[in-house]
């Protein structure tokens, strides 16, 4: 990415961002975190396990040298089986440091994110074998991080364990020329205080990681102005076709409309700017329906066909208006409008039957 993206991108990223970047498995992960927890892990060991592990060693180690008529190696199973027996004691004694190993492992990654299935990673990709792709990872801003974070974990450590076991030193070789057991202490004095100190350096270490790595996570998905509203536009839909969409909509409902009208009993109109077309019928129901209604050139419209249909137009603007404002399409008229209504609703009826008498 160029300078001049990077310099666009001032807008934080949108939840759906997010989202997507986590669906395709680009999450922040610190790898400095599962260090961390592997070597609390091993102290943990150091503390718990150790002692016993050692001393169960020893003893099986004293029995084999002290006793060596027990194991008598005359032949091949006789090698097996000691072989078995020494494996047995070894497994006995690396099984509860390999187990919190796994344990602090996969707990310091299910910290930092939930695993999930993506296929992303490893659909075969030309670029992770392109050794000019490699070239430009190892000497990215990235890059540079990990290389300076190894060799802050080789100086700092480096610095603390010379300072830390300077004192030892002498004491140390003192311990080579004495009893067995001491040289036992005098190492797992040695290896905790070793240990304490890769711990307290991998602590800091994983603090400042872990702050970085969602730095930089958060500033790699950055978005440009553009891209929020390109974004705003695929959720929300684009408003021109949204637009057309509202006015073919609202096209068709015209059309059902206009096409009700012939089914009209009567329709009230303010002359020219309003009309109301209602339905009455007995046996469908005890009050009009409103099948129609428009206003300036739909209401010519509406004038037109129900003329057109020999469907009475009956001229009333305050009644036309009223009913324009309070009363949808396919609804039933308030009760206010009843004894308005009924008047020109009974002189369609009388005109029907002047008209069939005269027949």
């Amino acid at each position: 990415m160029s300078d001049e993206d990077k310099d666009s991108k001032t807008e934080d990223p949108t939840a759906k961002k997010l989202t997507d970047a986590a669906a395709k498995g680009n999450v922040p992960f610190s790898r400095e975190v599962p260090i961390f927890a592997s070597a609390l892990g091993f102290y943990l060991f150091l503390i718990f396990f150790m002692p016993s592990g050692v001393g169960n060693i020893t003893e099986t180690l004293k029995d084999l040298f002290s006793q060596p008529d027990q194991w008598r190696l005359e032949n091949g199973p006789d090698v097996v089986s000691l072989g078995v027996h020494l494996a047995w004691a070894v497994t006995a004694f690396l099984a509860p440091v390999m187990l919190l190993f796994i344990i602090f492992g996969l707990g310091s990654s299910l910290a930092q994110n939930m695993p999930s299935m993506v296929l992303e990673r490893i659909r075969p990709q030309a670029s992770r074998i392109s050794p000019m792709k490699g070239f430009k990872r190892i000497y990215s801003l990235p890059g540079m991080v990990e290389f300076a974070k190894s060799f802050f974990k080789i100086l700092i450590v480096s610095i603390i364990m010379y300072f830390s076991l300077r004192g030892e030193f002498f004491g140390t070789l003192d311990a080579m020329f004495s009893d067995p057991q001491v040289i036992l202490v005098k190492l797992d004095t040695i290896v905790r205080k070793m240990v304490v100190v890769i711990l307290l350096a991998t602590a800091l270490l994983a603090a400042v990681d872990v702050a970085w790595s969602r730095h930089h996570w958060f500033s790699e998905l950055r978005m440009t102005k553009q891209e929020i509203k390109d974004e705003y536009k695929q959720a929300q839909g684009d408003p021109l076709v949204k637009s057309r969409q509202r006015s073919l909509a609202r096209d068709r409902a015209r059309r059902r409309m206009i096409d009700s009208v012939p089914r009209a009993t009567l329709v009230i109109a303010n002359p020219t700017h309003y009309a109301i077309a209602l339905r009455y019928v007995r046996e469908e129901g005890d009050a009009p329906v409103i099948v129609a209604k428009g206003q300036d050139l739909i209401a010519l419209k509406i004038r037109e066909v129900a003329e057109a249909n020999g469907i009475p137009v009956f001229e009333d603007p305050p009644l036309a208006r009223s009913m324009f404002a309070q009363v949808s399409v396919d609804s039933v008229i308030p009760p206010a409008f009843y004894k308005a209504v009924a008047e020109l609703v009974h002189r369609v009826y009388a005109s029907r039957s002047l008209n069939q008498r005269a027949h």
